[in-house]
């Protein structure tokens, strides 16, 4: 239970309560959410399964492991630069993460600064101001740095046991409040009714792959850490659904929450579509529609806008521990170094790039996780799942994917999954990404 809510933490984050209702809303509501369903069985679930089975099967940092799928020299080079490329990568998505969990830290305590008179304070908490952006990413840095430096048993996976279940508590308990408001029908329809014109648009498709990737911390290493935390007493396969099912869940749930509350905020005269029905600030999305609906509750909006991004901020902390362990990981066994230093140094070099992000936001922000999230973390994936499967030995896969499932040679998953992550998987992502 421990791995799966640490695990499942990793996937559950901002990408789920930020990014997938924006692409809902960006992306013809339904239209974009079976797309993504689609992703996410297709394409992530193979890919969850692969990254795991590397983590597992070498009980090593992400650098080490993709080395060691071969014993040729050549083979051993290309793996240890992929896996560099797959730390670098996840660096640079901390980067932009700490700047959005920053805000949600801001936003989460706005509400405490009205209730104290500090109405000066409340509009700098809100303000998206080059100070504030730069005060709240360090902020929630030395957060995530603190429970990184605590380790593995007494620090991820403690925090992550407690903060997923409070998590799952506070947005049903959200979604059920929504749905109480008018004008949450309309949002309900927009999500559950699609629009079958958006289907064959391709920013759709490929949208769709980056958010399912993004949401499930697939492609950086950070799962391949966990999976190298795993027992050998647990099923692969098995594991990899429940964290997959719990991240759809969360995602889902998002989604029930914000769509609804894009339409309840529009009942109430807050603007959310330009004219030519282009989404209004998709990047800050939460951080305008919802405060405008929670300002119109009256007091009860304090308590509710509290709620909700402290959600947020428990979503963005596990992802983020997960992120952070994977660089702190490898460097701890490739430089022989502590865990506390090195979560230090890495924190601190990801806050210098989020400060270089944040004074030159308008160039870089929405650039580096475009680049990361839509493209990197397929491409790196999919390097995973073919490094796995055609250079790794048959034998070897079999062999751990037998732990926790010794029955697995008679299953239909080895008939079709090996073959289906070497040959398939690759041309599905390589058409979505070139369509």
């Amino acid at each position: 239970m421990g791995f799966v809510m640490a695990a499942a933490g990793s996937a559950v984050g901002v990408g789920n309560i930020w990014g997938f209702p924006t692409q809902v809303a960006d992306h013809g509501g339904a239209a974009f959410l079976l797309v993504y369903l689609v992703m996410v069985v297709i394409l992530a679930y193979p890919m969850l399964v692969a990254e795991m089975t590397i983590g597992r099967m070498a009980q090593k940092n992400p650098v080490a492991a993709m080395a060691s799928l071969s014993d040729k020299p050549f083979w051993k080079r290309t793996g240890a630069i992929i896996g560099i490329a797959g730390i670098v990568t996840l660096s640079l998505i901390i980067s932009f993460y700490a700047i959005i969990s920053g805000w949600l830290l801001a936003f989460m305590l706005e509400p405490l600064a009205k209730l104290a008179g500090m109405n000066g304070l409340a509009h700098w908490l809100t303000s998206f101001s080059t100070s504030l952006n730069l005060f709240a990413m360090l902020a929630f840095m030395a957060l995530t740095i603190h429970v990184v430096r605590a380790g593995v048993s007494n620090g991820i996976e403690r925090w992550s046991k407690r903060l997923m279940p409070v998590m799952f508590v506070l947005l049903i308990g959200l979604v059920a409040y929504i749905m109480t408001l008018e004008g949450a029908e309309q949002g309900l329809i927009m999500y559950l009714k699609p629009d079958f014109s958006h289907f064959l648009e391709p920013s759709l498709l490929v949208n769709a792959m980056g958010q399912a990737f993004f949401s499930l911390s697939l492609g950086v290493c950070a799962i391949m850490v966990y999976g190298s935390y795993l027992s050998d007493k647990e099923s692969l396969p098995k594991t990899a659904a429940m964290v997959a099912g719990l991240d759809t869940s969360v995602a889902l749930l998002a989604g029930l929450l914000v769509i609804p509350a894009m339409t309840v905020a529009q009942a109430n005269g807050v603007t959310i579509y330009a004219a030519d029905g282009s989404l209004l600030e998709a990047d800050t999305l939460v951080f305008t529609v919802l405060p405008a609906l929670f300002n119109s509750m009256g007091a009860a909006g304090s308590v509710v806008s509290m709620a909700f991004f402290a959600l947020m901020c428990i979503a963005a902390l596990t992802s983020a521990i997960s992120m952070l362990e994977a660089p702190v990981n490898t460097a701890c066994e490739q430089l022989k170094s502590s865990r506390s230093q090195m979560s230090i140094v890495i924190g601190g070099a990801v806050s210098l790039v989020s400060a270089i992000i944040i004074l030159n936001f308008e160039s870089l922000f929405g650039l580096v996780v475009t680049l990361t999230t839509v493209y990197g973390q397929p491409m790196l994936a999919m390097l995973f799942g073919l490094m796995l499967t055609w250079v790794l030995r048959r034998d070897r896969l079999l062999k751990e994917l037998k732990k926790g499932y010794p029955e697995l040679e008679q299953s239909w998953f080895w008939k079709i999954w090996p073959w289906y992550v070497k040959f398939v998987c690759p041309v599905l992502m390589l058409f979505v990404l070139l369509k």
